[in-house]
């Protein structure tokens, strides 16, 4: 998911305003006052998923050095983790500790409405009504119980990246639109000797969105919102979304050794092999462009192979076939963080500071008038497909919150492992959810 960006993480106590002055905003500095930023010396904490070098992480490095400019009384602290050691393991320590960053990255859904019941977000409703407006319903993920504690700065659907290439010498003539066209694409790469789909199941979130995306074929959109406001899943088409992803892999669409294989940031990931011309396609999020850049040995030949499509339908499903799976990242303050820490919030979805994240090419802006940002036509493609989509369902594993969401994706991973059965992945989800 960016990525992504991907299973929700179970966080712990954040410390006291005192503690987290003498912490992280730096132990000789004065104490910052949320009624005036800006009056006192601040150093900010910031944590983001942008640890590769490339266009992302070097214009984080920019926005944080702009806005120290514009408030000179403010020091920006940043580390880019990589992205599920960031939600798994760094920033869940950081918040048992005494040292939690101010500024984090928060991704919706289930995983805010979790850290709002535990107390540990700070509520920025009042300030930023602003940018709300500006963003529009994107922002809403980020609310719980009607209130905001944090803002997007991405937001796209998922589909399908592909080697246009690659494509072209096997005969397929344009994107496949439904599964049975997929399967035909499958069958016809195989036959020029080229892995169809390349896919990191060693991450295990990339797998799991492969059965997502067969559950909101399989569902109708008032079942997956019910899922997603309930965490009830009684309904057949979670149990046939299962069904239907072990007949997909039965095909053998993906790369041997699939099941170790990394997702992302890696020469030997699954986002390498396509960045590489070494498989055909990979199921992805809109900021999949800047992780293939980060990797591709000859990143002008990598522009001029990749498209994009969206994840095709299924022919006589419940779903509706143009609903489509999404998400976006975002940031949050702690709640203790300084004042500051909301303006800079803020900062990171002004117009102006969106569309220079859009030229990075690393995602979709949310802000109205950033779009104008946006050159590279496979995310034109998105943003397109983006605004058309009749509903976008937030990833699930965010949406359901970490307990369900961890427990589903385990189970998903074990029916690509030839472990698990459609059965247990449903199992799997009621238990997490009564507990």
């Amino acid at each position: 998911m960016t990525i992504k960006r991907r299973a929700g993480a179970v966080l712990a106590l954040f410390l006291t305003s005192a503690l987290l002055v003498a912490g992280c905003s730096g132990g000789d500095d004065a104490g910052p006052s949320d009624d005036e930023p800006f009056k006192n010396p601040v150093t900010l904490t910031w944590w983001h998923n942008a640890s590769q070098d490339g266009p992302g992480k070097t214009y984080w490095e920019k926005v944080a050095k702009d806005f120290s400019t514009l408030h000179p009384t403010v020091k920006i602290e940043i580390e880019g983790i990589e992205t599920n050691q960031l939600q798994r393991t760094r920033l869940p320590a950081a918040l048992l500790s005494n040292d939690p960053p101010d500024i984090f990255q928060a991704w919706g859904g289930g995983e805010i409405r979790e850290q709002v019941e535990a107390d540990y977000l700070k509520d920025i409703t009042n300030q930023v009504q602003t940018e709300v407006a500006n963003i529009g319903s994107a922002a809403e993920i980020w609310q719980a119980g009607g209130k905001q504690y944090g803002l997007p700065f991405r937001m796209g659907i998922e589909g399908i990246w592909y080697n246009k290439d690659m494509f072209a010498q096997a005969g397929i003539a344009a994107p496949p639109t439904t599964f049975e066209e997929l399967n035909d694409a499958v069958t016809k790469l195989k036959a020029i000797n080229v892995i169809p789909i390349a896919l990191g199941a060693g991450d295990k979130w990339p797998a799991a969105h492969w059965w997502y995306n067969f559950a909101l074929r399989a569902c109708s959109v008032d079942t997956l919102k019910k899922a997603s406001a309930d965490t009830v899943f009684d309904d057949p088409c979670f149990l046939k979304a299962g069904q239907d992803l072990k007949t997909f892999i039965a095909t053998n669409p993906f790369q041997s050794n699939f099941i170790a294989t990394p997702g992302q940031n890696d020469p030997t990931s699954a986002n390498g092999l396509l960045a590489n011309g070494k498989a055909a396609m990979e199921l992805m999020g809109d900021w999949n462009k800047g992780t293939l850049e980060t990797v591709a040995q000859d990143p002008e030949a990598l522009k001029k192979f990749l498209g994009w499509f969206p994840v095709p339908a299924i022919s006589g499903s419940a779903g509706d076939p143009k609903a489509a799976l999404g998400g976006g990242d975002g940031f949050a303050c702690a709640k203790n963080a300084p004042a500051e820490c909301v303006e800079f919030l803020k900062y990171i979805v002004s117009t102006d500071v969106q569309k220079g994240y859009a030229e990075t090419g690393t995602g979709l802006p949310v802000t109205k008038g950033a779009e104008a940002g946006v050159a590279d036509p496979a995310l034109k493609s998105i943003l397109e497909a983006t605004s058309s989509a009749t509903y976008v369902q937030l990833w699930l594993d965010t949406a359901y919150g970490s307990t369900v969401g961890t427990a589903m994706n385990n189970a998903i991973v074990a029916i690509f492992a030839g472990t698990g059965t459609p059965e247990q992945v449903v199992s799997a989800m009621k238990a997490a959810a009564s507990k």
